[in-house]
């Protein structure tokens, strides 16, 4: 599966992960050049905090269209260390 924004693929791999209908991409698929750090999170109840990444492609910006959990809850352990994408990024098969 690829994720693509701006016409730039942002991560690709075949071991994906899926959570609640969200493709969930291994960290080594991220290609970490296109991302910035973001201060933003949000809460789940089941998974735990979610941290952002924005994505930086030709100039443009999508702020906070990555998300990671960093330390998820037990029951979503699965998800550790894998990046999800929103905000108009495309995943594909």
């Amino acid at each position: 599966m690829k994720a693509i924004w701006n016409g730039a693929t942002i991560a690709e791999s075949d071991d994906i992960v899926k959570v609640e209908g969200n493709a969930y991409f291994p960290a080594d698929a991220l290609k970490r050049e296109l991302v910035t750090d973001s201060t933003h999170t949000s809460a789940c109840p089941w998974k735990g905090t979610a941290n952002y990444l924005s994505l930086k492609v030709d100039g443009r910006t999508n702020e906070n269209a990555v998300w990671y959990y960093a330390e998820p809850k037990d029951a979503a352990a699965e998800i550790k260390g894998r990046y999800a994408f929103w905000k108009g990024v495309e995943i594909v098969a």
